[in-house]
């Protein structure tokens, strides 16, 4: 029988039951020297005694079997816990490659990074990992790719043996990659000599971190992005106070944030970067800053329009269904969409129309300076668009926004053309009723992105 014991990090009452019972009932126990001291008082007079040093695992492991394969009840000890880059690994290991009928077990310690985090106070609070800076049996490239993930993915990270004498450099070269991705005044705890007489614990910041500061005895840790330090503690958020969107309000702003946050730096103005997020917020898809295309002030020149009550004319009731009821409601604003009354339908069996182109040269008779928005036939693009080139009207602004292949993007060549109408577009075949509305809900919102500071 073999058991891989934990010891805890050193002091007496650090170490469970199931440990001391384990050693106190071993006939041989092996172990780095060192660490005997820390189990004296639990250990029968009988018992035999293998010290060995810290390189030599593989042997320590290797005499375990042995002994128990004579029937000794042998137990391995190690520091902090057995299964955490500890003595476990390499004796099962070992008994697996040489497919042993040994029976084994782990009795848990507590870890280091465990004791770190008590101390500290709440450090541990999110997602974390550990990462060993031994490069003796792990090759550097791939520790370095794991300092990188780890790094990247915002993870509070243990560092166990972060410096020896012969292995100086690995934790300048770590903290080096972390500072590309975490700011400077990331919270670290240098642990020494946890649990033991000597502990002491040493609160600095990842910019401030002196790698002479560190040496075999210590554990670091460095905090993430949300740890912050209040007096002598380290906290790690795990969201309770930041309660998650709830109402369909809260859910918009935040999703409006998530987008703004996800945005590569643009040069665009601010009304028409606030009209492309909400086009992104309409299709989950960033692709649409490129394929949004205003003329200068548009969505603030339609701001002010339609807060003091300004018309707008559809051509398909999507796009007067998707225009949020509430800021017409408030504003007093008139949606026209003349596309199903009676005298459309026969304007276009009179003059060869379709049904949209209809409805949009009424609408134009009637409402010549509204703010017309098309965001599903291409013909009734065309049709405004030609009205206004050939000075019949001369509206608020036009919003093209048809889709499909078939006269898109004529109409919307057309609509770049004007020279003194503001326009706002959706390029190539894209488009669609949702993203018209879209846009006019973006002028109506103007001063939300303001208020979530997007530039």
């Amino acid at each position: 029988m073999i058991k891989v014991v934990g010891l805890g990090p050193g002091h007496a009452q650090y170490m469970i039951p199931m440990a001391t019972e384990a050693v106190s009932q071993a006939t041989v126990i092996i172990g780095y020297h060192y660490y005997f001291q820390f189990i004296q008082h639990l250990i029968d007079p009988n018992t035999v005694c293998i010290g060995k040093e810290l390189s030599q695992e593989e042997r320590r492991a290797e005499i375990a079997i042995e002994h128990a394969q004579k029937g000794e009840n042998v137990v391995v000890i190690g520091s902090g816990d057995a299964s955490i880059y500890a003595m476990a690994s390499i004796v099962y290991q070992k008994i697996a490659v040489q497919k042993l009928n040994l029976e084994v077990e782990t009795v848990p310690g507590i870890s280091a990074f465990i004791t770190a985090g008590s101390k500290l106070g709440a450090i541990l609070g999110h997602d974390f990992c550990c990462i060993s800076l031994s490069d003796l049996m792990t090759p550097w490239t791939t520790i370095e790719k794991r300092i990188t993930a780890a790094a990247q993915g915002d993870f509070v990270t243990g560092l166990y043996n972060p410096k020896s004498k012969k292995r100086y450099w690995q934790l300048q070269a770590l903290k080096n990659i972390y500072l590309k991705y975490r700011e400077a005044s990331t919270p670290v705890a240098i642990c020494k000599q946890l649990g033991r007489t000597e502990e002491n614990i040493i609160l600095t910041t990842l910019g401030e971190l002196n790698v002479e500061d560190v040496d075999m005895f210590s554990v670091v840790l460095i905090g993430n992005s949300q740890t912050f330090r209040y007096k002598d503690h380290l906290i790690t958020p795990r969201g309770y106070l930041n309660r998650k969107p709830e109402t369909g309000s809260e859910i918009q702003e935040a999703s409006f944030k998530e987008i703004i946050t996800n945005l590569p730096a643009t040069h665009f103005d601010k009304d028409h970067l606030w009209a492309a997020i909400r086009c992104i917020h309409t299709s989950g898809d960033f692709e649409y800053i490129k394929y949004l295309e205003t003329s200068k002030n548009a969505i603030e020149t339609w701001n002010v329009y339609l807060k003091n009550g300004g018309t707008i004319v559809t051509d398909v009731t999507m796009v007067q269904a998707g225009i949020t009821k509430a800021f017409t409601k408030k504003y007093n604003n008139q949606i026209v969409c003349l596309l199903n009354e009676e005298e459309t339908l026969q304007l276009a069996a009179a003059e060869g129309l379709t049904r949209s182109q209809a409805g949009i040269k009424r609408a134009a008779a009637h409402y010549p300076d509204a703010l017309f928005v098309i965001g599903n036939a291409p013909t009734a693009l065309i049709e405004i668009v030609d009205q206004i080139h050939a000075g019949a009207i001369s509206p608020t602004g036009v919003i093209g926004a048809p889709v499909g292949f078939i006269n898109v993007i004529e109409s919307k060549e057309r609509l770049k053309m004007l020279q003194h109408t503001p326009y706002a577009l959706i390029t190539e075949r894209r488009g669609g009723s949702n993203f018209a509305a879209a846009i006019v809900n973006a002028a109506f919102t103007l001063e939300e992105a303001s208020k979530l500071e997007m530039i």
